[in-house]
């Protein structure tokens, strides 16, 4: 007897599908640097939504109309936890008029604390930003006579992803930098939306190459690209 075909899940959606998925008071993790690897289809259409207070976690605060940047310029943030904001000034004016929170964390520890979120940890312990303003509020943990800071892993309610290419799957495949925080933010969501280049039917990409199983991605959305123009405009 024959067996039977076997039936692969295709996770290929639309972005109006996709943005269903996103509410007022999320918690969304972002991946990117400097705009670099910002998903700029998932973000306009977060705009288009109009989507408000939210809680955004990500390397930092993009610049003023380029990827994520763009949602903390209209003043739809409530908290943004980063590693700086210093390329978009109108983050730093609304921090400083209290219109927005922001939790700053050193980026190697936002990286860990997100790759500790991604895979189950409550937190680590670290030396970084002993007696200084990173330690304020945070539990000091002695192990044999040497000094910590307790820091807590980071999850979201839904992670945005950027990639090069991806498989009906989920599979992710990056390009160069544009990598940079993807593969940690795409695990440590609760939900996780990869936006891509370019989509294959499952098998098709070298296993090689992939660097983000399809495990850790619910929906892929095909990019309509991005939107480097807006920043001289």
């Amino acid at each position: 007897m024959q067996a039977a075909p076997q039936r692969l899940i295709n996770k290929v959606i639309s972005l109006e599908e996709a943005i269903k998925y996103i509410e007022d008071e999320n918690t969304i993790m972002f991946g990117g640097f400097g705009g670099v690897g910002n998903p700029p289809t998932l973000i306009n259409g977060i705009i288009e939504k109009g989507v408000k207070n939210l809680t955004l976690i990500g390397n930092d605060a993009g610049f003023p109309t380029i990827g994520i940047g763009k949602i903390v310029s209209l003043g739809r943030v409530k908290k943004l936890i980063a590693s700086h904001i210093g390329s978009n000034p109108i983050a730093g004016l609304l921090m400083l008029e209290g219109k927005m929170e922001v939790e700053f964390s050193p980026q190697g520890t936002l990286a860990e604390r997100i790759r500790a979120g991604g895979v189950g940890l409550v937190g680590f312990l670290t030396d970084i930003g002993l007696d200084s303003i990173v330690a304020e509020g945070k539990q000091n943990v002695s192990v044999n006579g040497q000094h910590y800071l307790l820091e807590t892993a980071l999850t979201a309610d839904v992670a945005i992803i950027y990639a090069k290419k991806a498989d009906t799957f989920g599979n992710l495949v990056y390009e160069t930098s544009a990598r940079n925080t993807n593969p940690l933010v795409a695990m440590a969501g609760r939900y996780t939306i990869a936006e891509v280049e370019e989509i294959v039917e499952a098998g098709e990409l070298d296993p090689e190459e992939i660097i983000t199983p399809g495990i850790f991605v619910d929906r892929v959305v095909q990019s309509k690209g991005v939107d480097w123009k807006w920043a001289w405009e």
